[in-house]
């Protein structure tokens, strides 16, 4: 059963990686799909068409339909360009999938301005700008008294929930996108748009080399079961859930919950007093959960 049938979906850094898998995915469940890729390096460097077309290519092969967007998300008159692309073509957006991303990792102590501009302004900026663009027009949608049934997801990282070590500005930038997510689901909610975000864990070029994987745990780190769980969310089947972080991956999919209240100490003008009050609270209090934790699936 095609689950996405007619609707019309952006997916940006399509050309590769999760976003190709996501655009091929959500292709065969009949979605139009505007493939967004200018072909950077996993860093950010350079320009390359070539992997944008061939995500088009192999969608048309397929009998779908699909074009390809060069567009710059992180600029904003780039990602209101991308939004109005998808809208003339198609005649309308319904999915907007913020997948462009890029690393450049080192401690935070060999971190350099233009790291963490680069890498801030991809991440965050390029999240932000294009639902700011598609949130106006669904919101132009809605006062018309047009039917909305929309979503946007966003990619976040267990780098940014589980604070991995070197990578201070990736995990800043995506923690800022896993509350950005939070908050524009609270402000876009009456206008028809749900909004969620996936901390993905597959084996793409961004993390090629990290790690020696057994033939067991790479078919796991496969894109194509976060494709999966993506498409769903993309589909009229997931309209009642948004505000949420999801953890993804061959080995399951989860809820990661946010920031709790934890234990609590009366307040006081005299910090003298406070020292057996602040270890009794940090005493009963949770440890944050590692990025390593052993709670998940896999063996």
């Amino acid at each position: 059963m095609k689950i996405c049938e007619g609707r019309v979906a952006i997916i940006t850094g399509a050309g590769r990686g999760l976003g190709r898998a996501h655009a091929l995915m959500l292709a065969r469940h009949g979605a139009k799909v505007v493939v967004n890729d200018i072909g950077t390096s996993a860093s950010g460097e350079g320009v390359d068409q070539t992997p944008a077309q061939e995500v088009v290519a192999l969608i048309r092969e397929m009998g779908g339909e699909a074009i390809v967007d060069n567009s710059d998300v992180a600029d904003w008159n780039g990602a209101k360009n991308l939004i109005k692309n998808a809208v003339d073509t198609f005649g309308k957006l319904d999915i907007l999938i913020n997948n462009a991303g890029i690393l450049r990792d080192g401690m935070l102590i060999n971190t350099t301005e233009q790291d963490w501009d680069a890498v801030v302004r991809v991440n965050l900026k390029g999240t932000f700008a294009p639902i700011h663009h598609a949130a106006n027009y669904w919101r132009e949608q809605s006062k018309a008294g047009k039917p909305v049934d929309a979503r946007v997801i966003n990619t976040t990282s267990h780098s940014a929930l589980y604070a991995n070590i070197g990578q201070t500005n990736y995990a800043a930038a995506k923690a800022g996108v896993a509350t950005l997510s939070i908050v524009a689901a609270r402000e876009l909610g009456r206008y028809g748009v749900t909004v969620n975000a996936i901390a993905p864990r597959a084996e793409t070029r961004m993390t090629q080399g990290l790690k020696e994987w057994t033939p067991e745990q790479l078919e796991r780190r496969d894109p194509e079961w976060i494709a999966a769980f993506v498409t769903w969310l993309a589909s009229p089947a997931s309209r009642g859930i948004s505000g949420r972080v999801f953890e993804a991956w061959g080995y399951g999919y989860s809820v990661a919950e946010s920031w709790q209240h934890g234990p609590i100490t009366p307040a006081t003008k005299d910090p003298s007093t406070l020292d057996k009050e602040i270890a009794n609270i940090i005493k009963f209090s949770r440890k944050n959960a590692g990025i390593d934790r052993d709670t998940w699936l896999e063996p």
